[in-house]
């Protein structure tokens, strides 16, 4: 993977001005700052979709975001995990290592691994083995996350089938595998922006990705 750490959380950094806005218009904020653009599911989804989260560099780039689609996530056993169906569609610019903004540091590259890790983080956050003690899920949750990051710095290993799917109808090659929580995919828009996918209860085969022309119908 050509980035030299891992992303963080997801958060979109506060100021005393964002934090008298509604949430859901933070949010939308965050993703009308991004100086590329969204992907999510085709038309062919017709069911709910949502904004989630962005991320930034250190000098408040944004870097990624992610849109839901279906149901909403949950690690909670009582909530049917193991009957939701979702997809999640992350959206990574494309950039090589870089002066930050404010000269503060260098900024990591952003590769197709960049978003395979993204989106099997993503895919954990959301996964919690019912048989297993609540006490242990973060000793878990370390492992799992390592083992995602390894993953994603070999995406032409065995742990990864190359699967076809339309980006604004153009097929393009994704690095695909699937775990016991769900799958994971990667690959690039024709545009440069990265996509990264994770889901569970909906099949990744017959996914289509599109850019999205207005997020704020989303908000």
């Amino acid at each position: 993977m050509e980035t030299t750490s891992r992303v963080g959380a997801e958060d979109v950094p506060s100021t005393g001005t964002a934090e008298r806005k509604p949430a859901a218009r933070r949010t939308v904020d965050g993703y009308l700052a991004a100086t590329f653009p969204w992907y999510g599911l085709d038309e062919a989804f017709t069911g709910p979709r949502r904004l989630m989260q962005v991320g930034t560099a250190a000098d408040g780039t944004v870097q990624h975001g992610s849109i839901g689609h279906g149901d909403e996530p949950s690690v909670r056993a009582d909530a049917g995990a193991e009957k939701q169906r979702f997809a999640v569609v992350v959206s990574m610019a494309s950039s090589p290592v870089r002066h930050s903004g404010d000269g503060t540091g260098v900024l990591d590259a952003t590769t197709v691994s960049s978003a395979a890790w993204l989106a099997g983080s993503g895919l954990l956050a959301c996964t919690w083995p019912p048989q297993m003690d609540h006490a242990l899920r973060d000793d878990w949750l370390d492992q799992q996350t390592e083992t995602a990051f390894e993953l994603a710095d070999d995406l032409d290993g065995p742990a990864w089938s190359v699967l076809s799917l339309p980006v604004d109808g153009v097929p393009v090659p994704f690095h695909y595998r699937e775990s016991e929580f769900g799958w994971v995919l990667a690959g690039s828009a024709p545009g440069g922006v990265h996509i990264g996918a994770y889901g569970r209860g909906m099949s990744a085969y017959g996914l289509g990705f599109s850019v999205i022309g207005d997020i704020t119908a989303y908000a």
